[in-house]
């Protein structure tokens, strides 16, 4: 990929970041839920170079790009490495980045229960949820956890049912919604510890 991608003015884009260390089936599971369930556009995987909460650093981001490439094959989805070239670190940053370098695109920020769980240690978490809608796909063995964590606490009052869910991304933040999916159990962990990457 060269330079940023397009996007046109009114579109609602999910952006899904992670290191993708190694992509998998349960994330393009998960994305097309998304683009299904919150009523997106198209849906930038944003492919980290390198996880500010893991000690360890992942594979070199051209390969993770690549299998990430072979892995999502889908119109309406882009495989990027825009916080590479941003020079982003955290996720407050890179939406910030987005929004002035898209200022008339909406953006919802994706993410796994998994992550909601542990959203409030994320730097700038309050930011983000009231800067942009948060679409949240459930996963096996989070639900619980995800809707006891801090945020869905901090953040009741702003919760969209999952009937509005297609909504979210015109709604104004703070909005997020917790969404159930069929269940895909797989995880770039569990991948990395049986040696297939």
């Amino acid at each position: 990929m060269t330079g940023f991608p397009h996007a046109s003015a009114g579109q609602t884009i999910g952006l899904l970041g992670g290191s993708f260390d190694p992509p998998h089936a349960g994330h393009v599971h998960i994305t097309k839920a998304a683009l299904k369930r919150f009523g997106l556009d198209h849906v930038w995987w944003l492919v980290s170079p390198g996880n500010p909460l893991k000690q360890k650093g992942p594979a070199p981001l051209a390969e993770r790009m690549q299998a990430s490439r072979a892995m999502m094959q889908h119109p309406r989805v882009m495989v990027s490495d825009i916080e590479a070239r941003l020079g982003t670190q955290f996720t407050a940053q890179t939406i910030a980045a987005l929004r002035r370098r898209y200022p008339a695109v909406r953006f919802v920020w994706l993410m796994g229960a998994d992550n909601l769980a542990q959203f409030h240690l994320w730097q700038d978490w309050r930011w983000i949820m009231d800067t942009v809608p948060v679409g949240v796909i459930a996963r096996p063995g989070d639900r619980i956890s995800a809707r006891l964590s801090k945020t869905a606490k901090i953040y009741a009052d702003a919760r969209v049912s999952g009937r509005s869910a297609h909504i979210l991304g015109r709604m104004q933040a703070p909005a997020w919604s917790f969404v159930n999916v069929p269940m895909s159990d797989q995880s770039s962990t569990a991948i990395r510890e049986r040696g297939e990457w």
